[in-house]
């Protein structure tokens, strides 16, 4: 695997390189889900490029930003094991040039869910994504459905914005209790993994309303940040032990 720190280098690299390339962009703390897309990636291209940078942008608070897990050296080990061809690892001066000055705004789905209590982070989101896509200049490039919104919104703006990347929506991956995998889990205690395991099967319930749901999360001090029902999907974000989790899944059409 070829590591590159510039985007500049890169990006030389990038024109020379011949056939397509499909990209996933994460925040580092690689997890199976990560890995998921990196595979249909390499199923579906010719090259796989990952990008790792903690984007300080999309966090709404500073407190989760200097505590989000970092793992860079096992990501390594982890990407080079699936024979991933590329790895970019910018900076923040190089992705933010203009210290952060221009942005990329939505106005409408960006507000609900994640977007009402998190003021910016979409924001965030889609300006960083933005650049990456130019930056990459992939063919295609793969999202998680875990962040459901975030991938909603990402396809759209590419669509309104004329960019040629094709983004590909991904299934959730869980673990076999049904917990969908995240970075935040490992910052999770012993017993914030039990509650989480809790919160992940109570909001799959369907025969209970959405009240009786939220009741029995924060009955078991589960905190609750919304449980909603949009677009034919269930939606849900709880904290457990300060941590944030979020999921969503289709309803049965019956």
């Amino acid at each position: 695997m070829k590591i590159f720190k510039d985007i500049y280098e890169w990006k030389k690299f990038r024109n020379s390189l011949p056939g397509s390339l499909g990209v996933v962009m994460t925040m580092g703390a690689l997890h199976d889900g990560h890995y998921s897309l990196v595979k249909r990636s390499k199923d579906e291209n010719d090259y796989t490029l990952c990008t790792i940078f903690v984007n300080p942008t999309q966090f709404d608070r500073r407190d989760d930003l200097d505590n989000y897990p970092v793992t860079l050296d096992s990501d390594i080990a982890g990407l080079e094991k699936l024979e991933t061809d590329f790895l970019l690892l910018p900076n923040f001066k190089q992705i933010y040039p203009d210290n952060y000055t221009y942005k990329v705004c939505e106005s409408e789905f960006s507000k609900i869910l994640c977007g009402a209590s998190r003021k910016g982070h979409f924001d965030g989101v889609l300006t960083v994504v933005m650049k990456l896509l130019n930056i990459a200049g992939a063919r295609r490039a793969y999202f998680g459905e875990k962040d459901y919104q975030q991938y909603h919104l990402i396809r759209k703006m590419a669509e309104a914005l004329f960019i040629d990347t094709e983004i590909i929506g991904c299934d959730i991956v869980r673990e076999k209790d049904n917990l969908a995998m995240s970075s935040r889990n490992m910052k999770l205690t012993e017993n914030g993994r039990k509650l989480a395991s809790f919160y992940a099967n109570a909001i799959r319930c369907q025969s209970k309303s959405l009240d009786e749901i939220k009741s029995e999360l924060e009955n078991n001090a589960i905190k609750v940040d919304y449980l909603e029902e949009r677009f034919g999907r269930r939606f849900a974000a709880v904290f457990i032990n300060g941590v944030r989790l979020i999921d969503n899944f289709p309803l049965n059409k019956d």
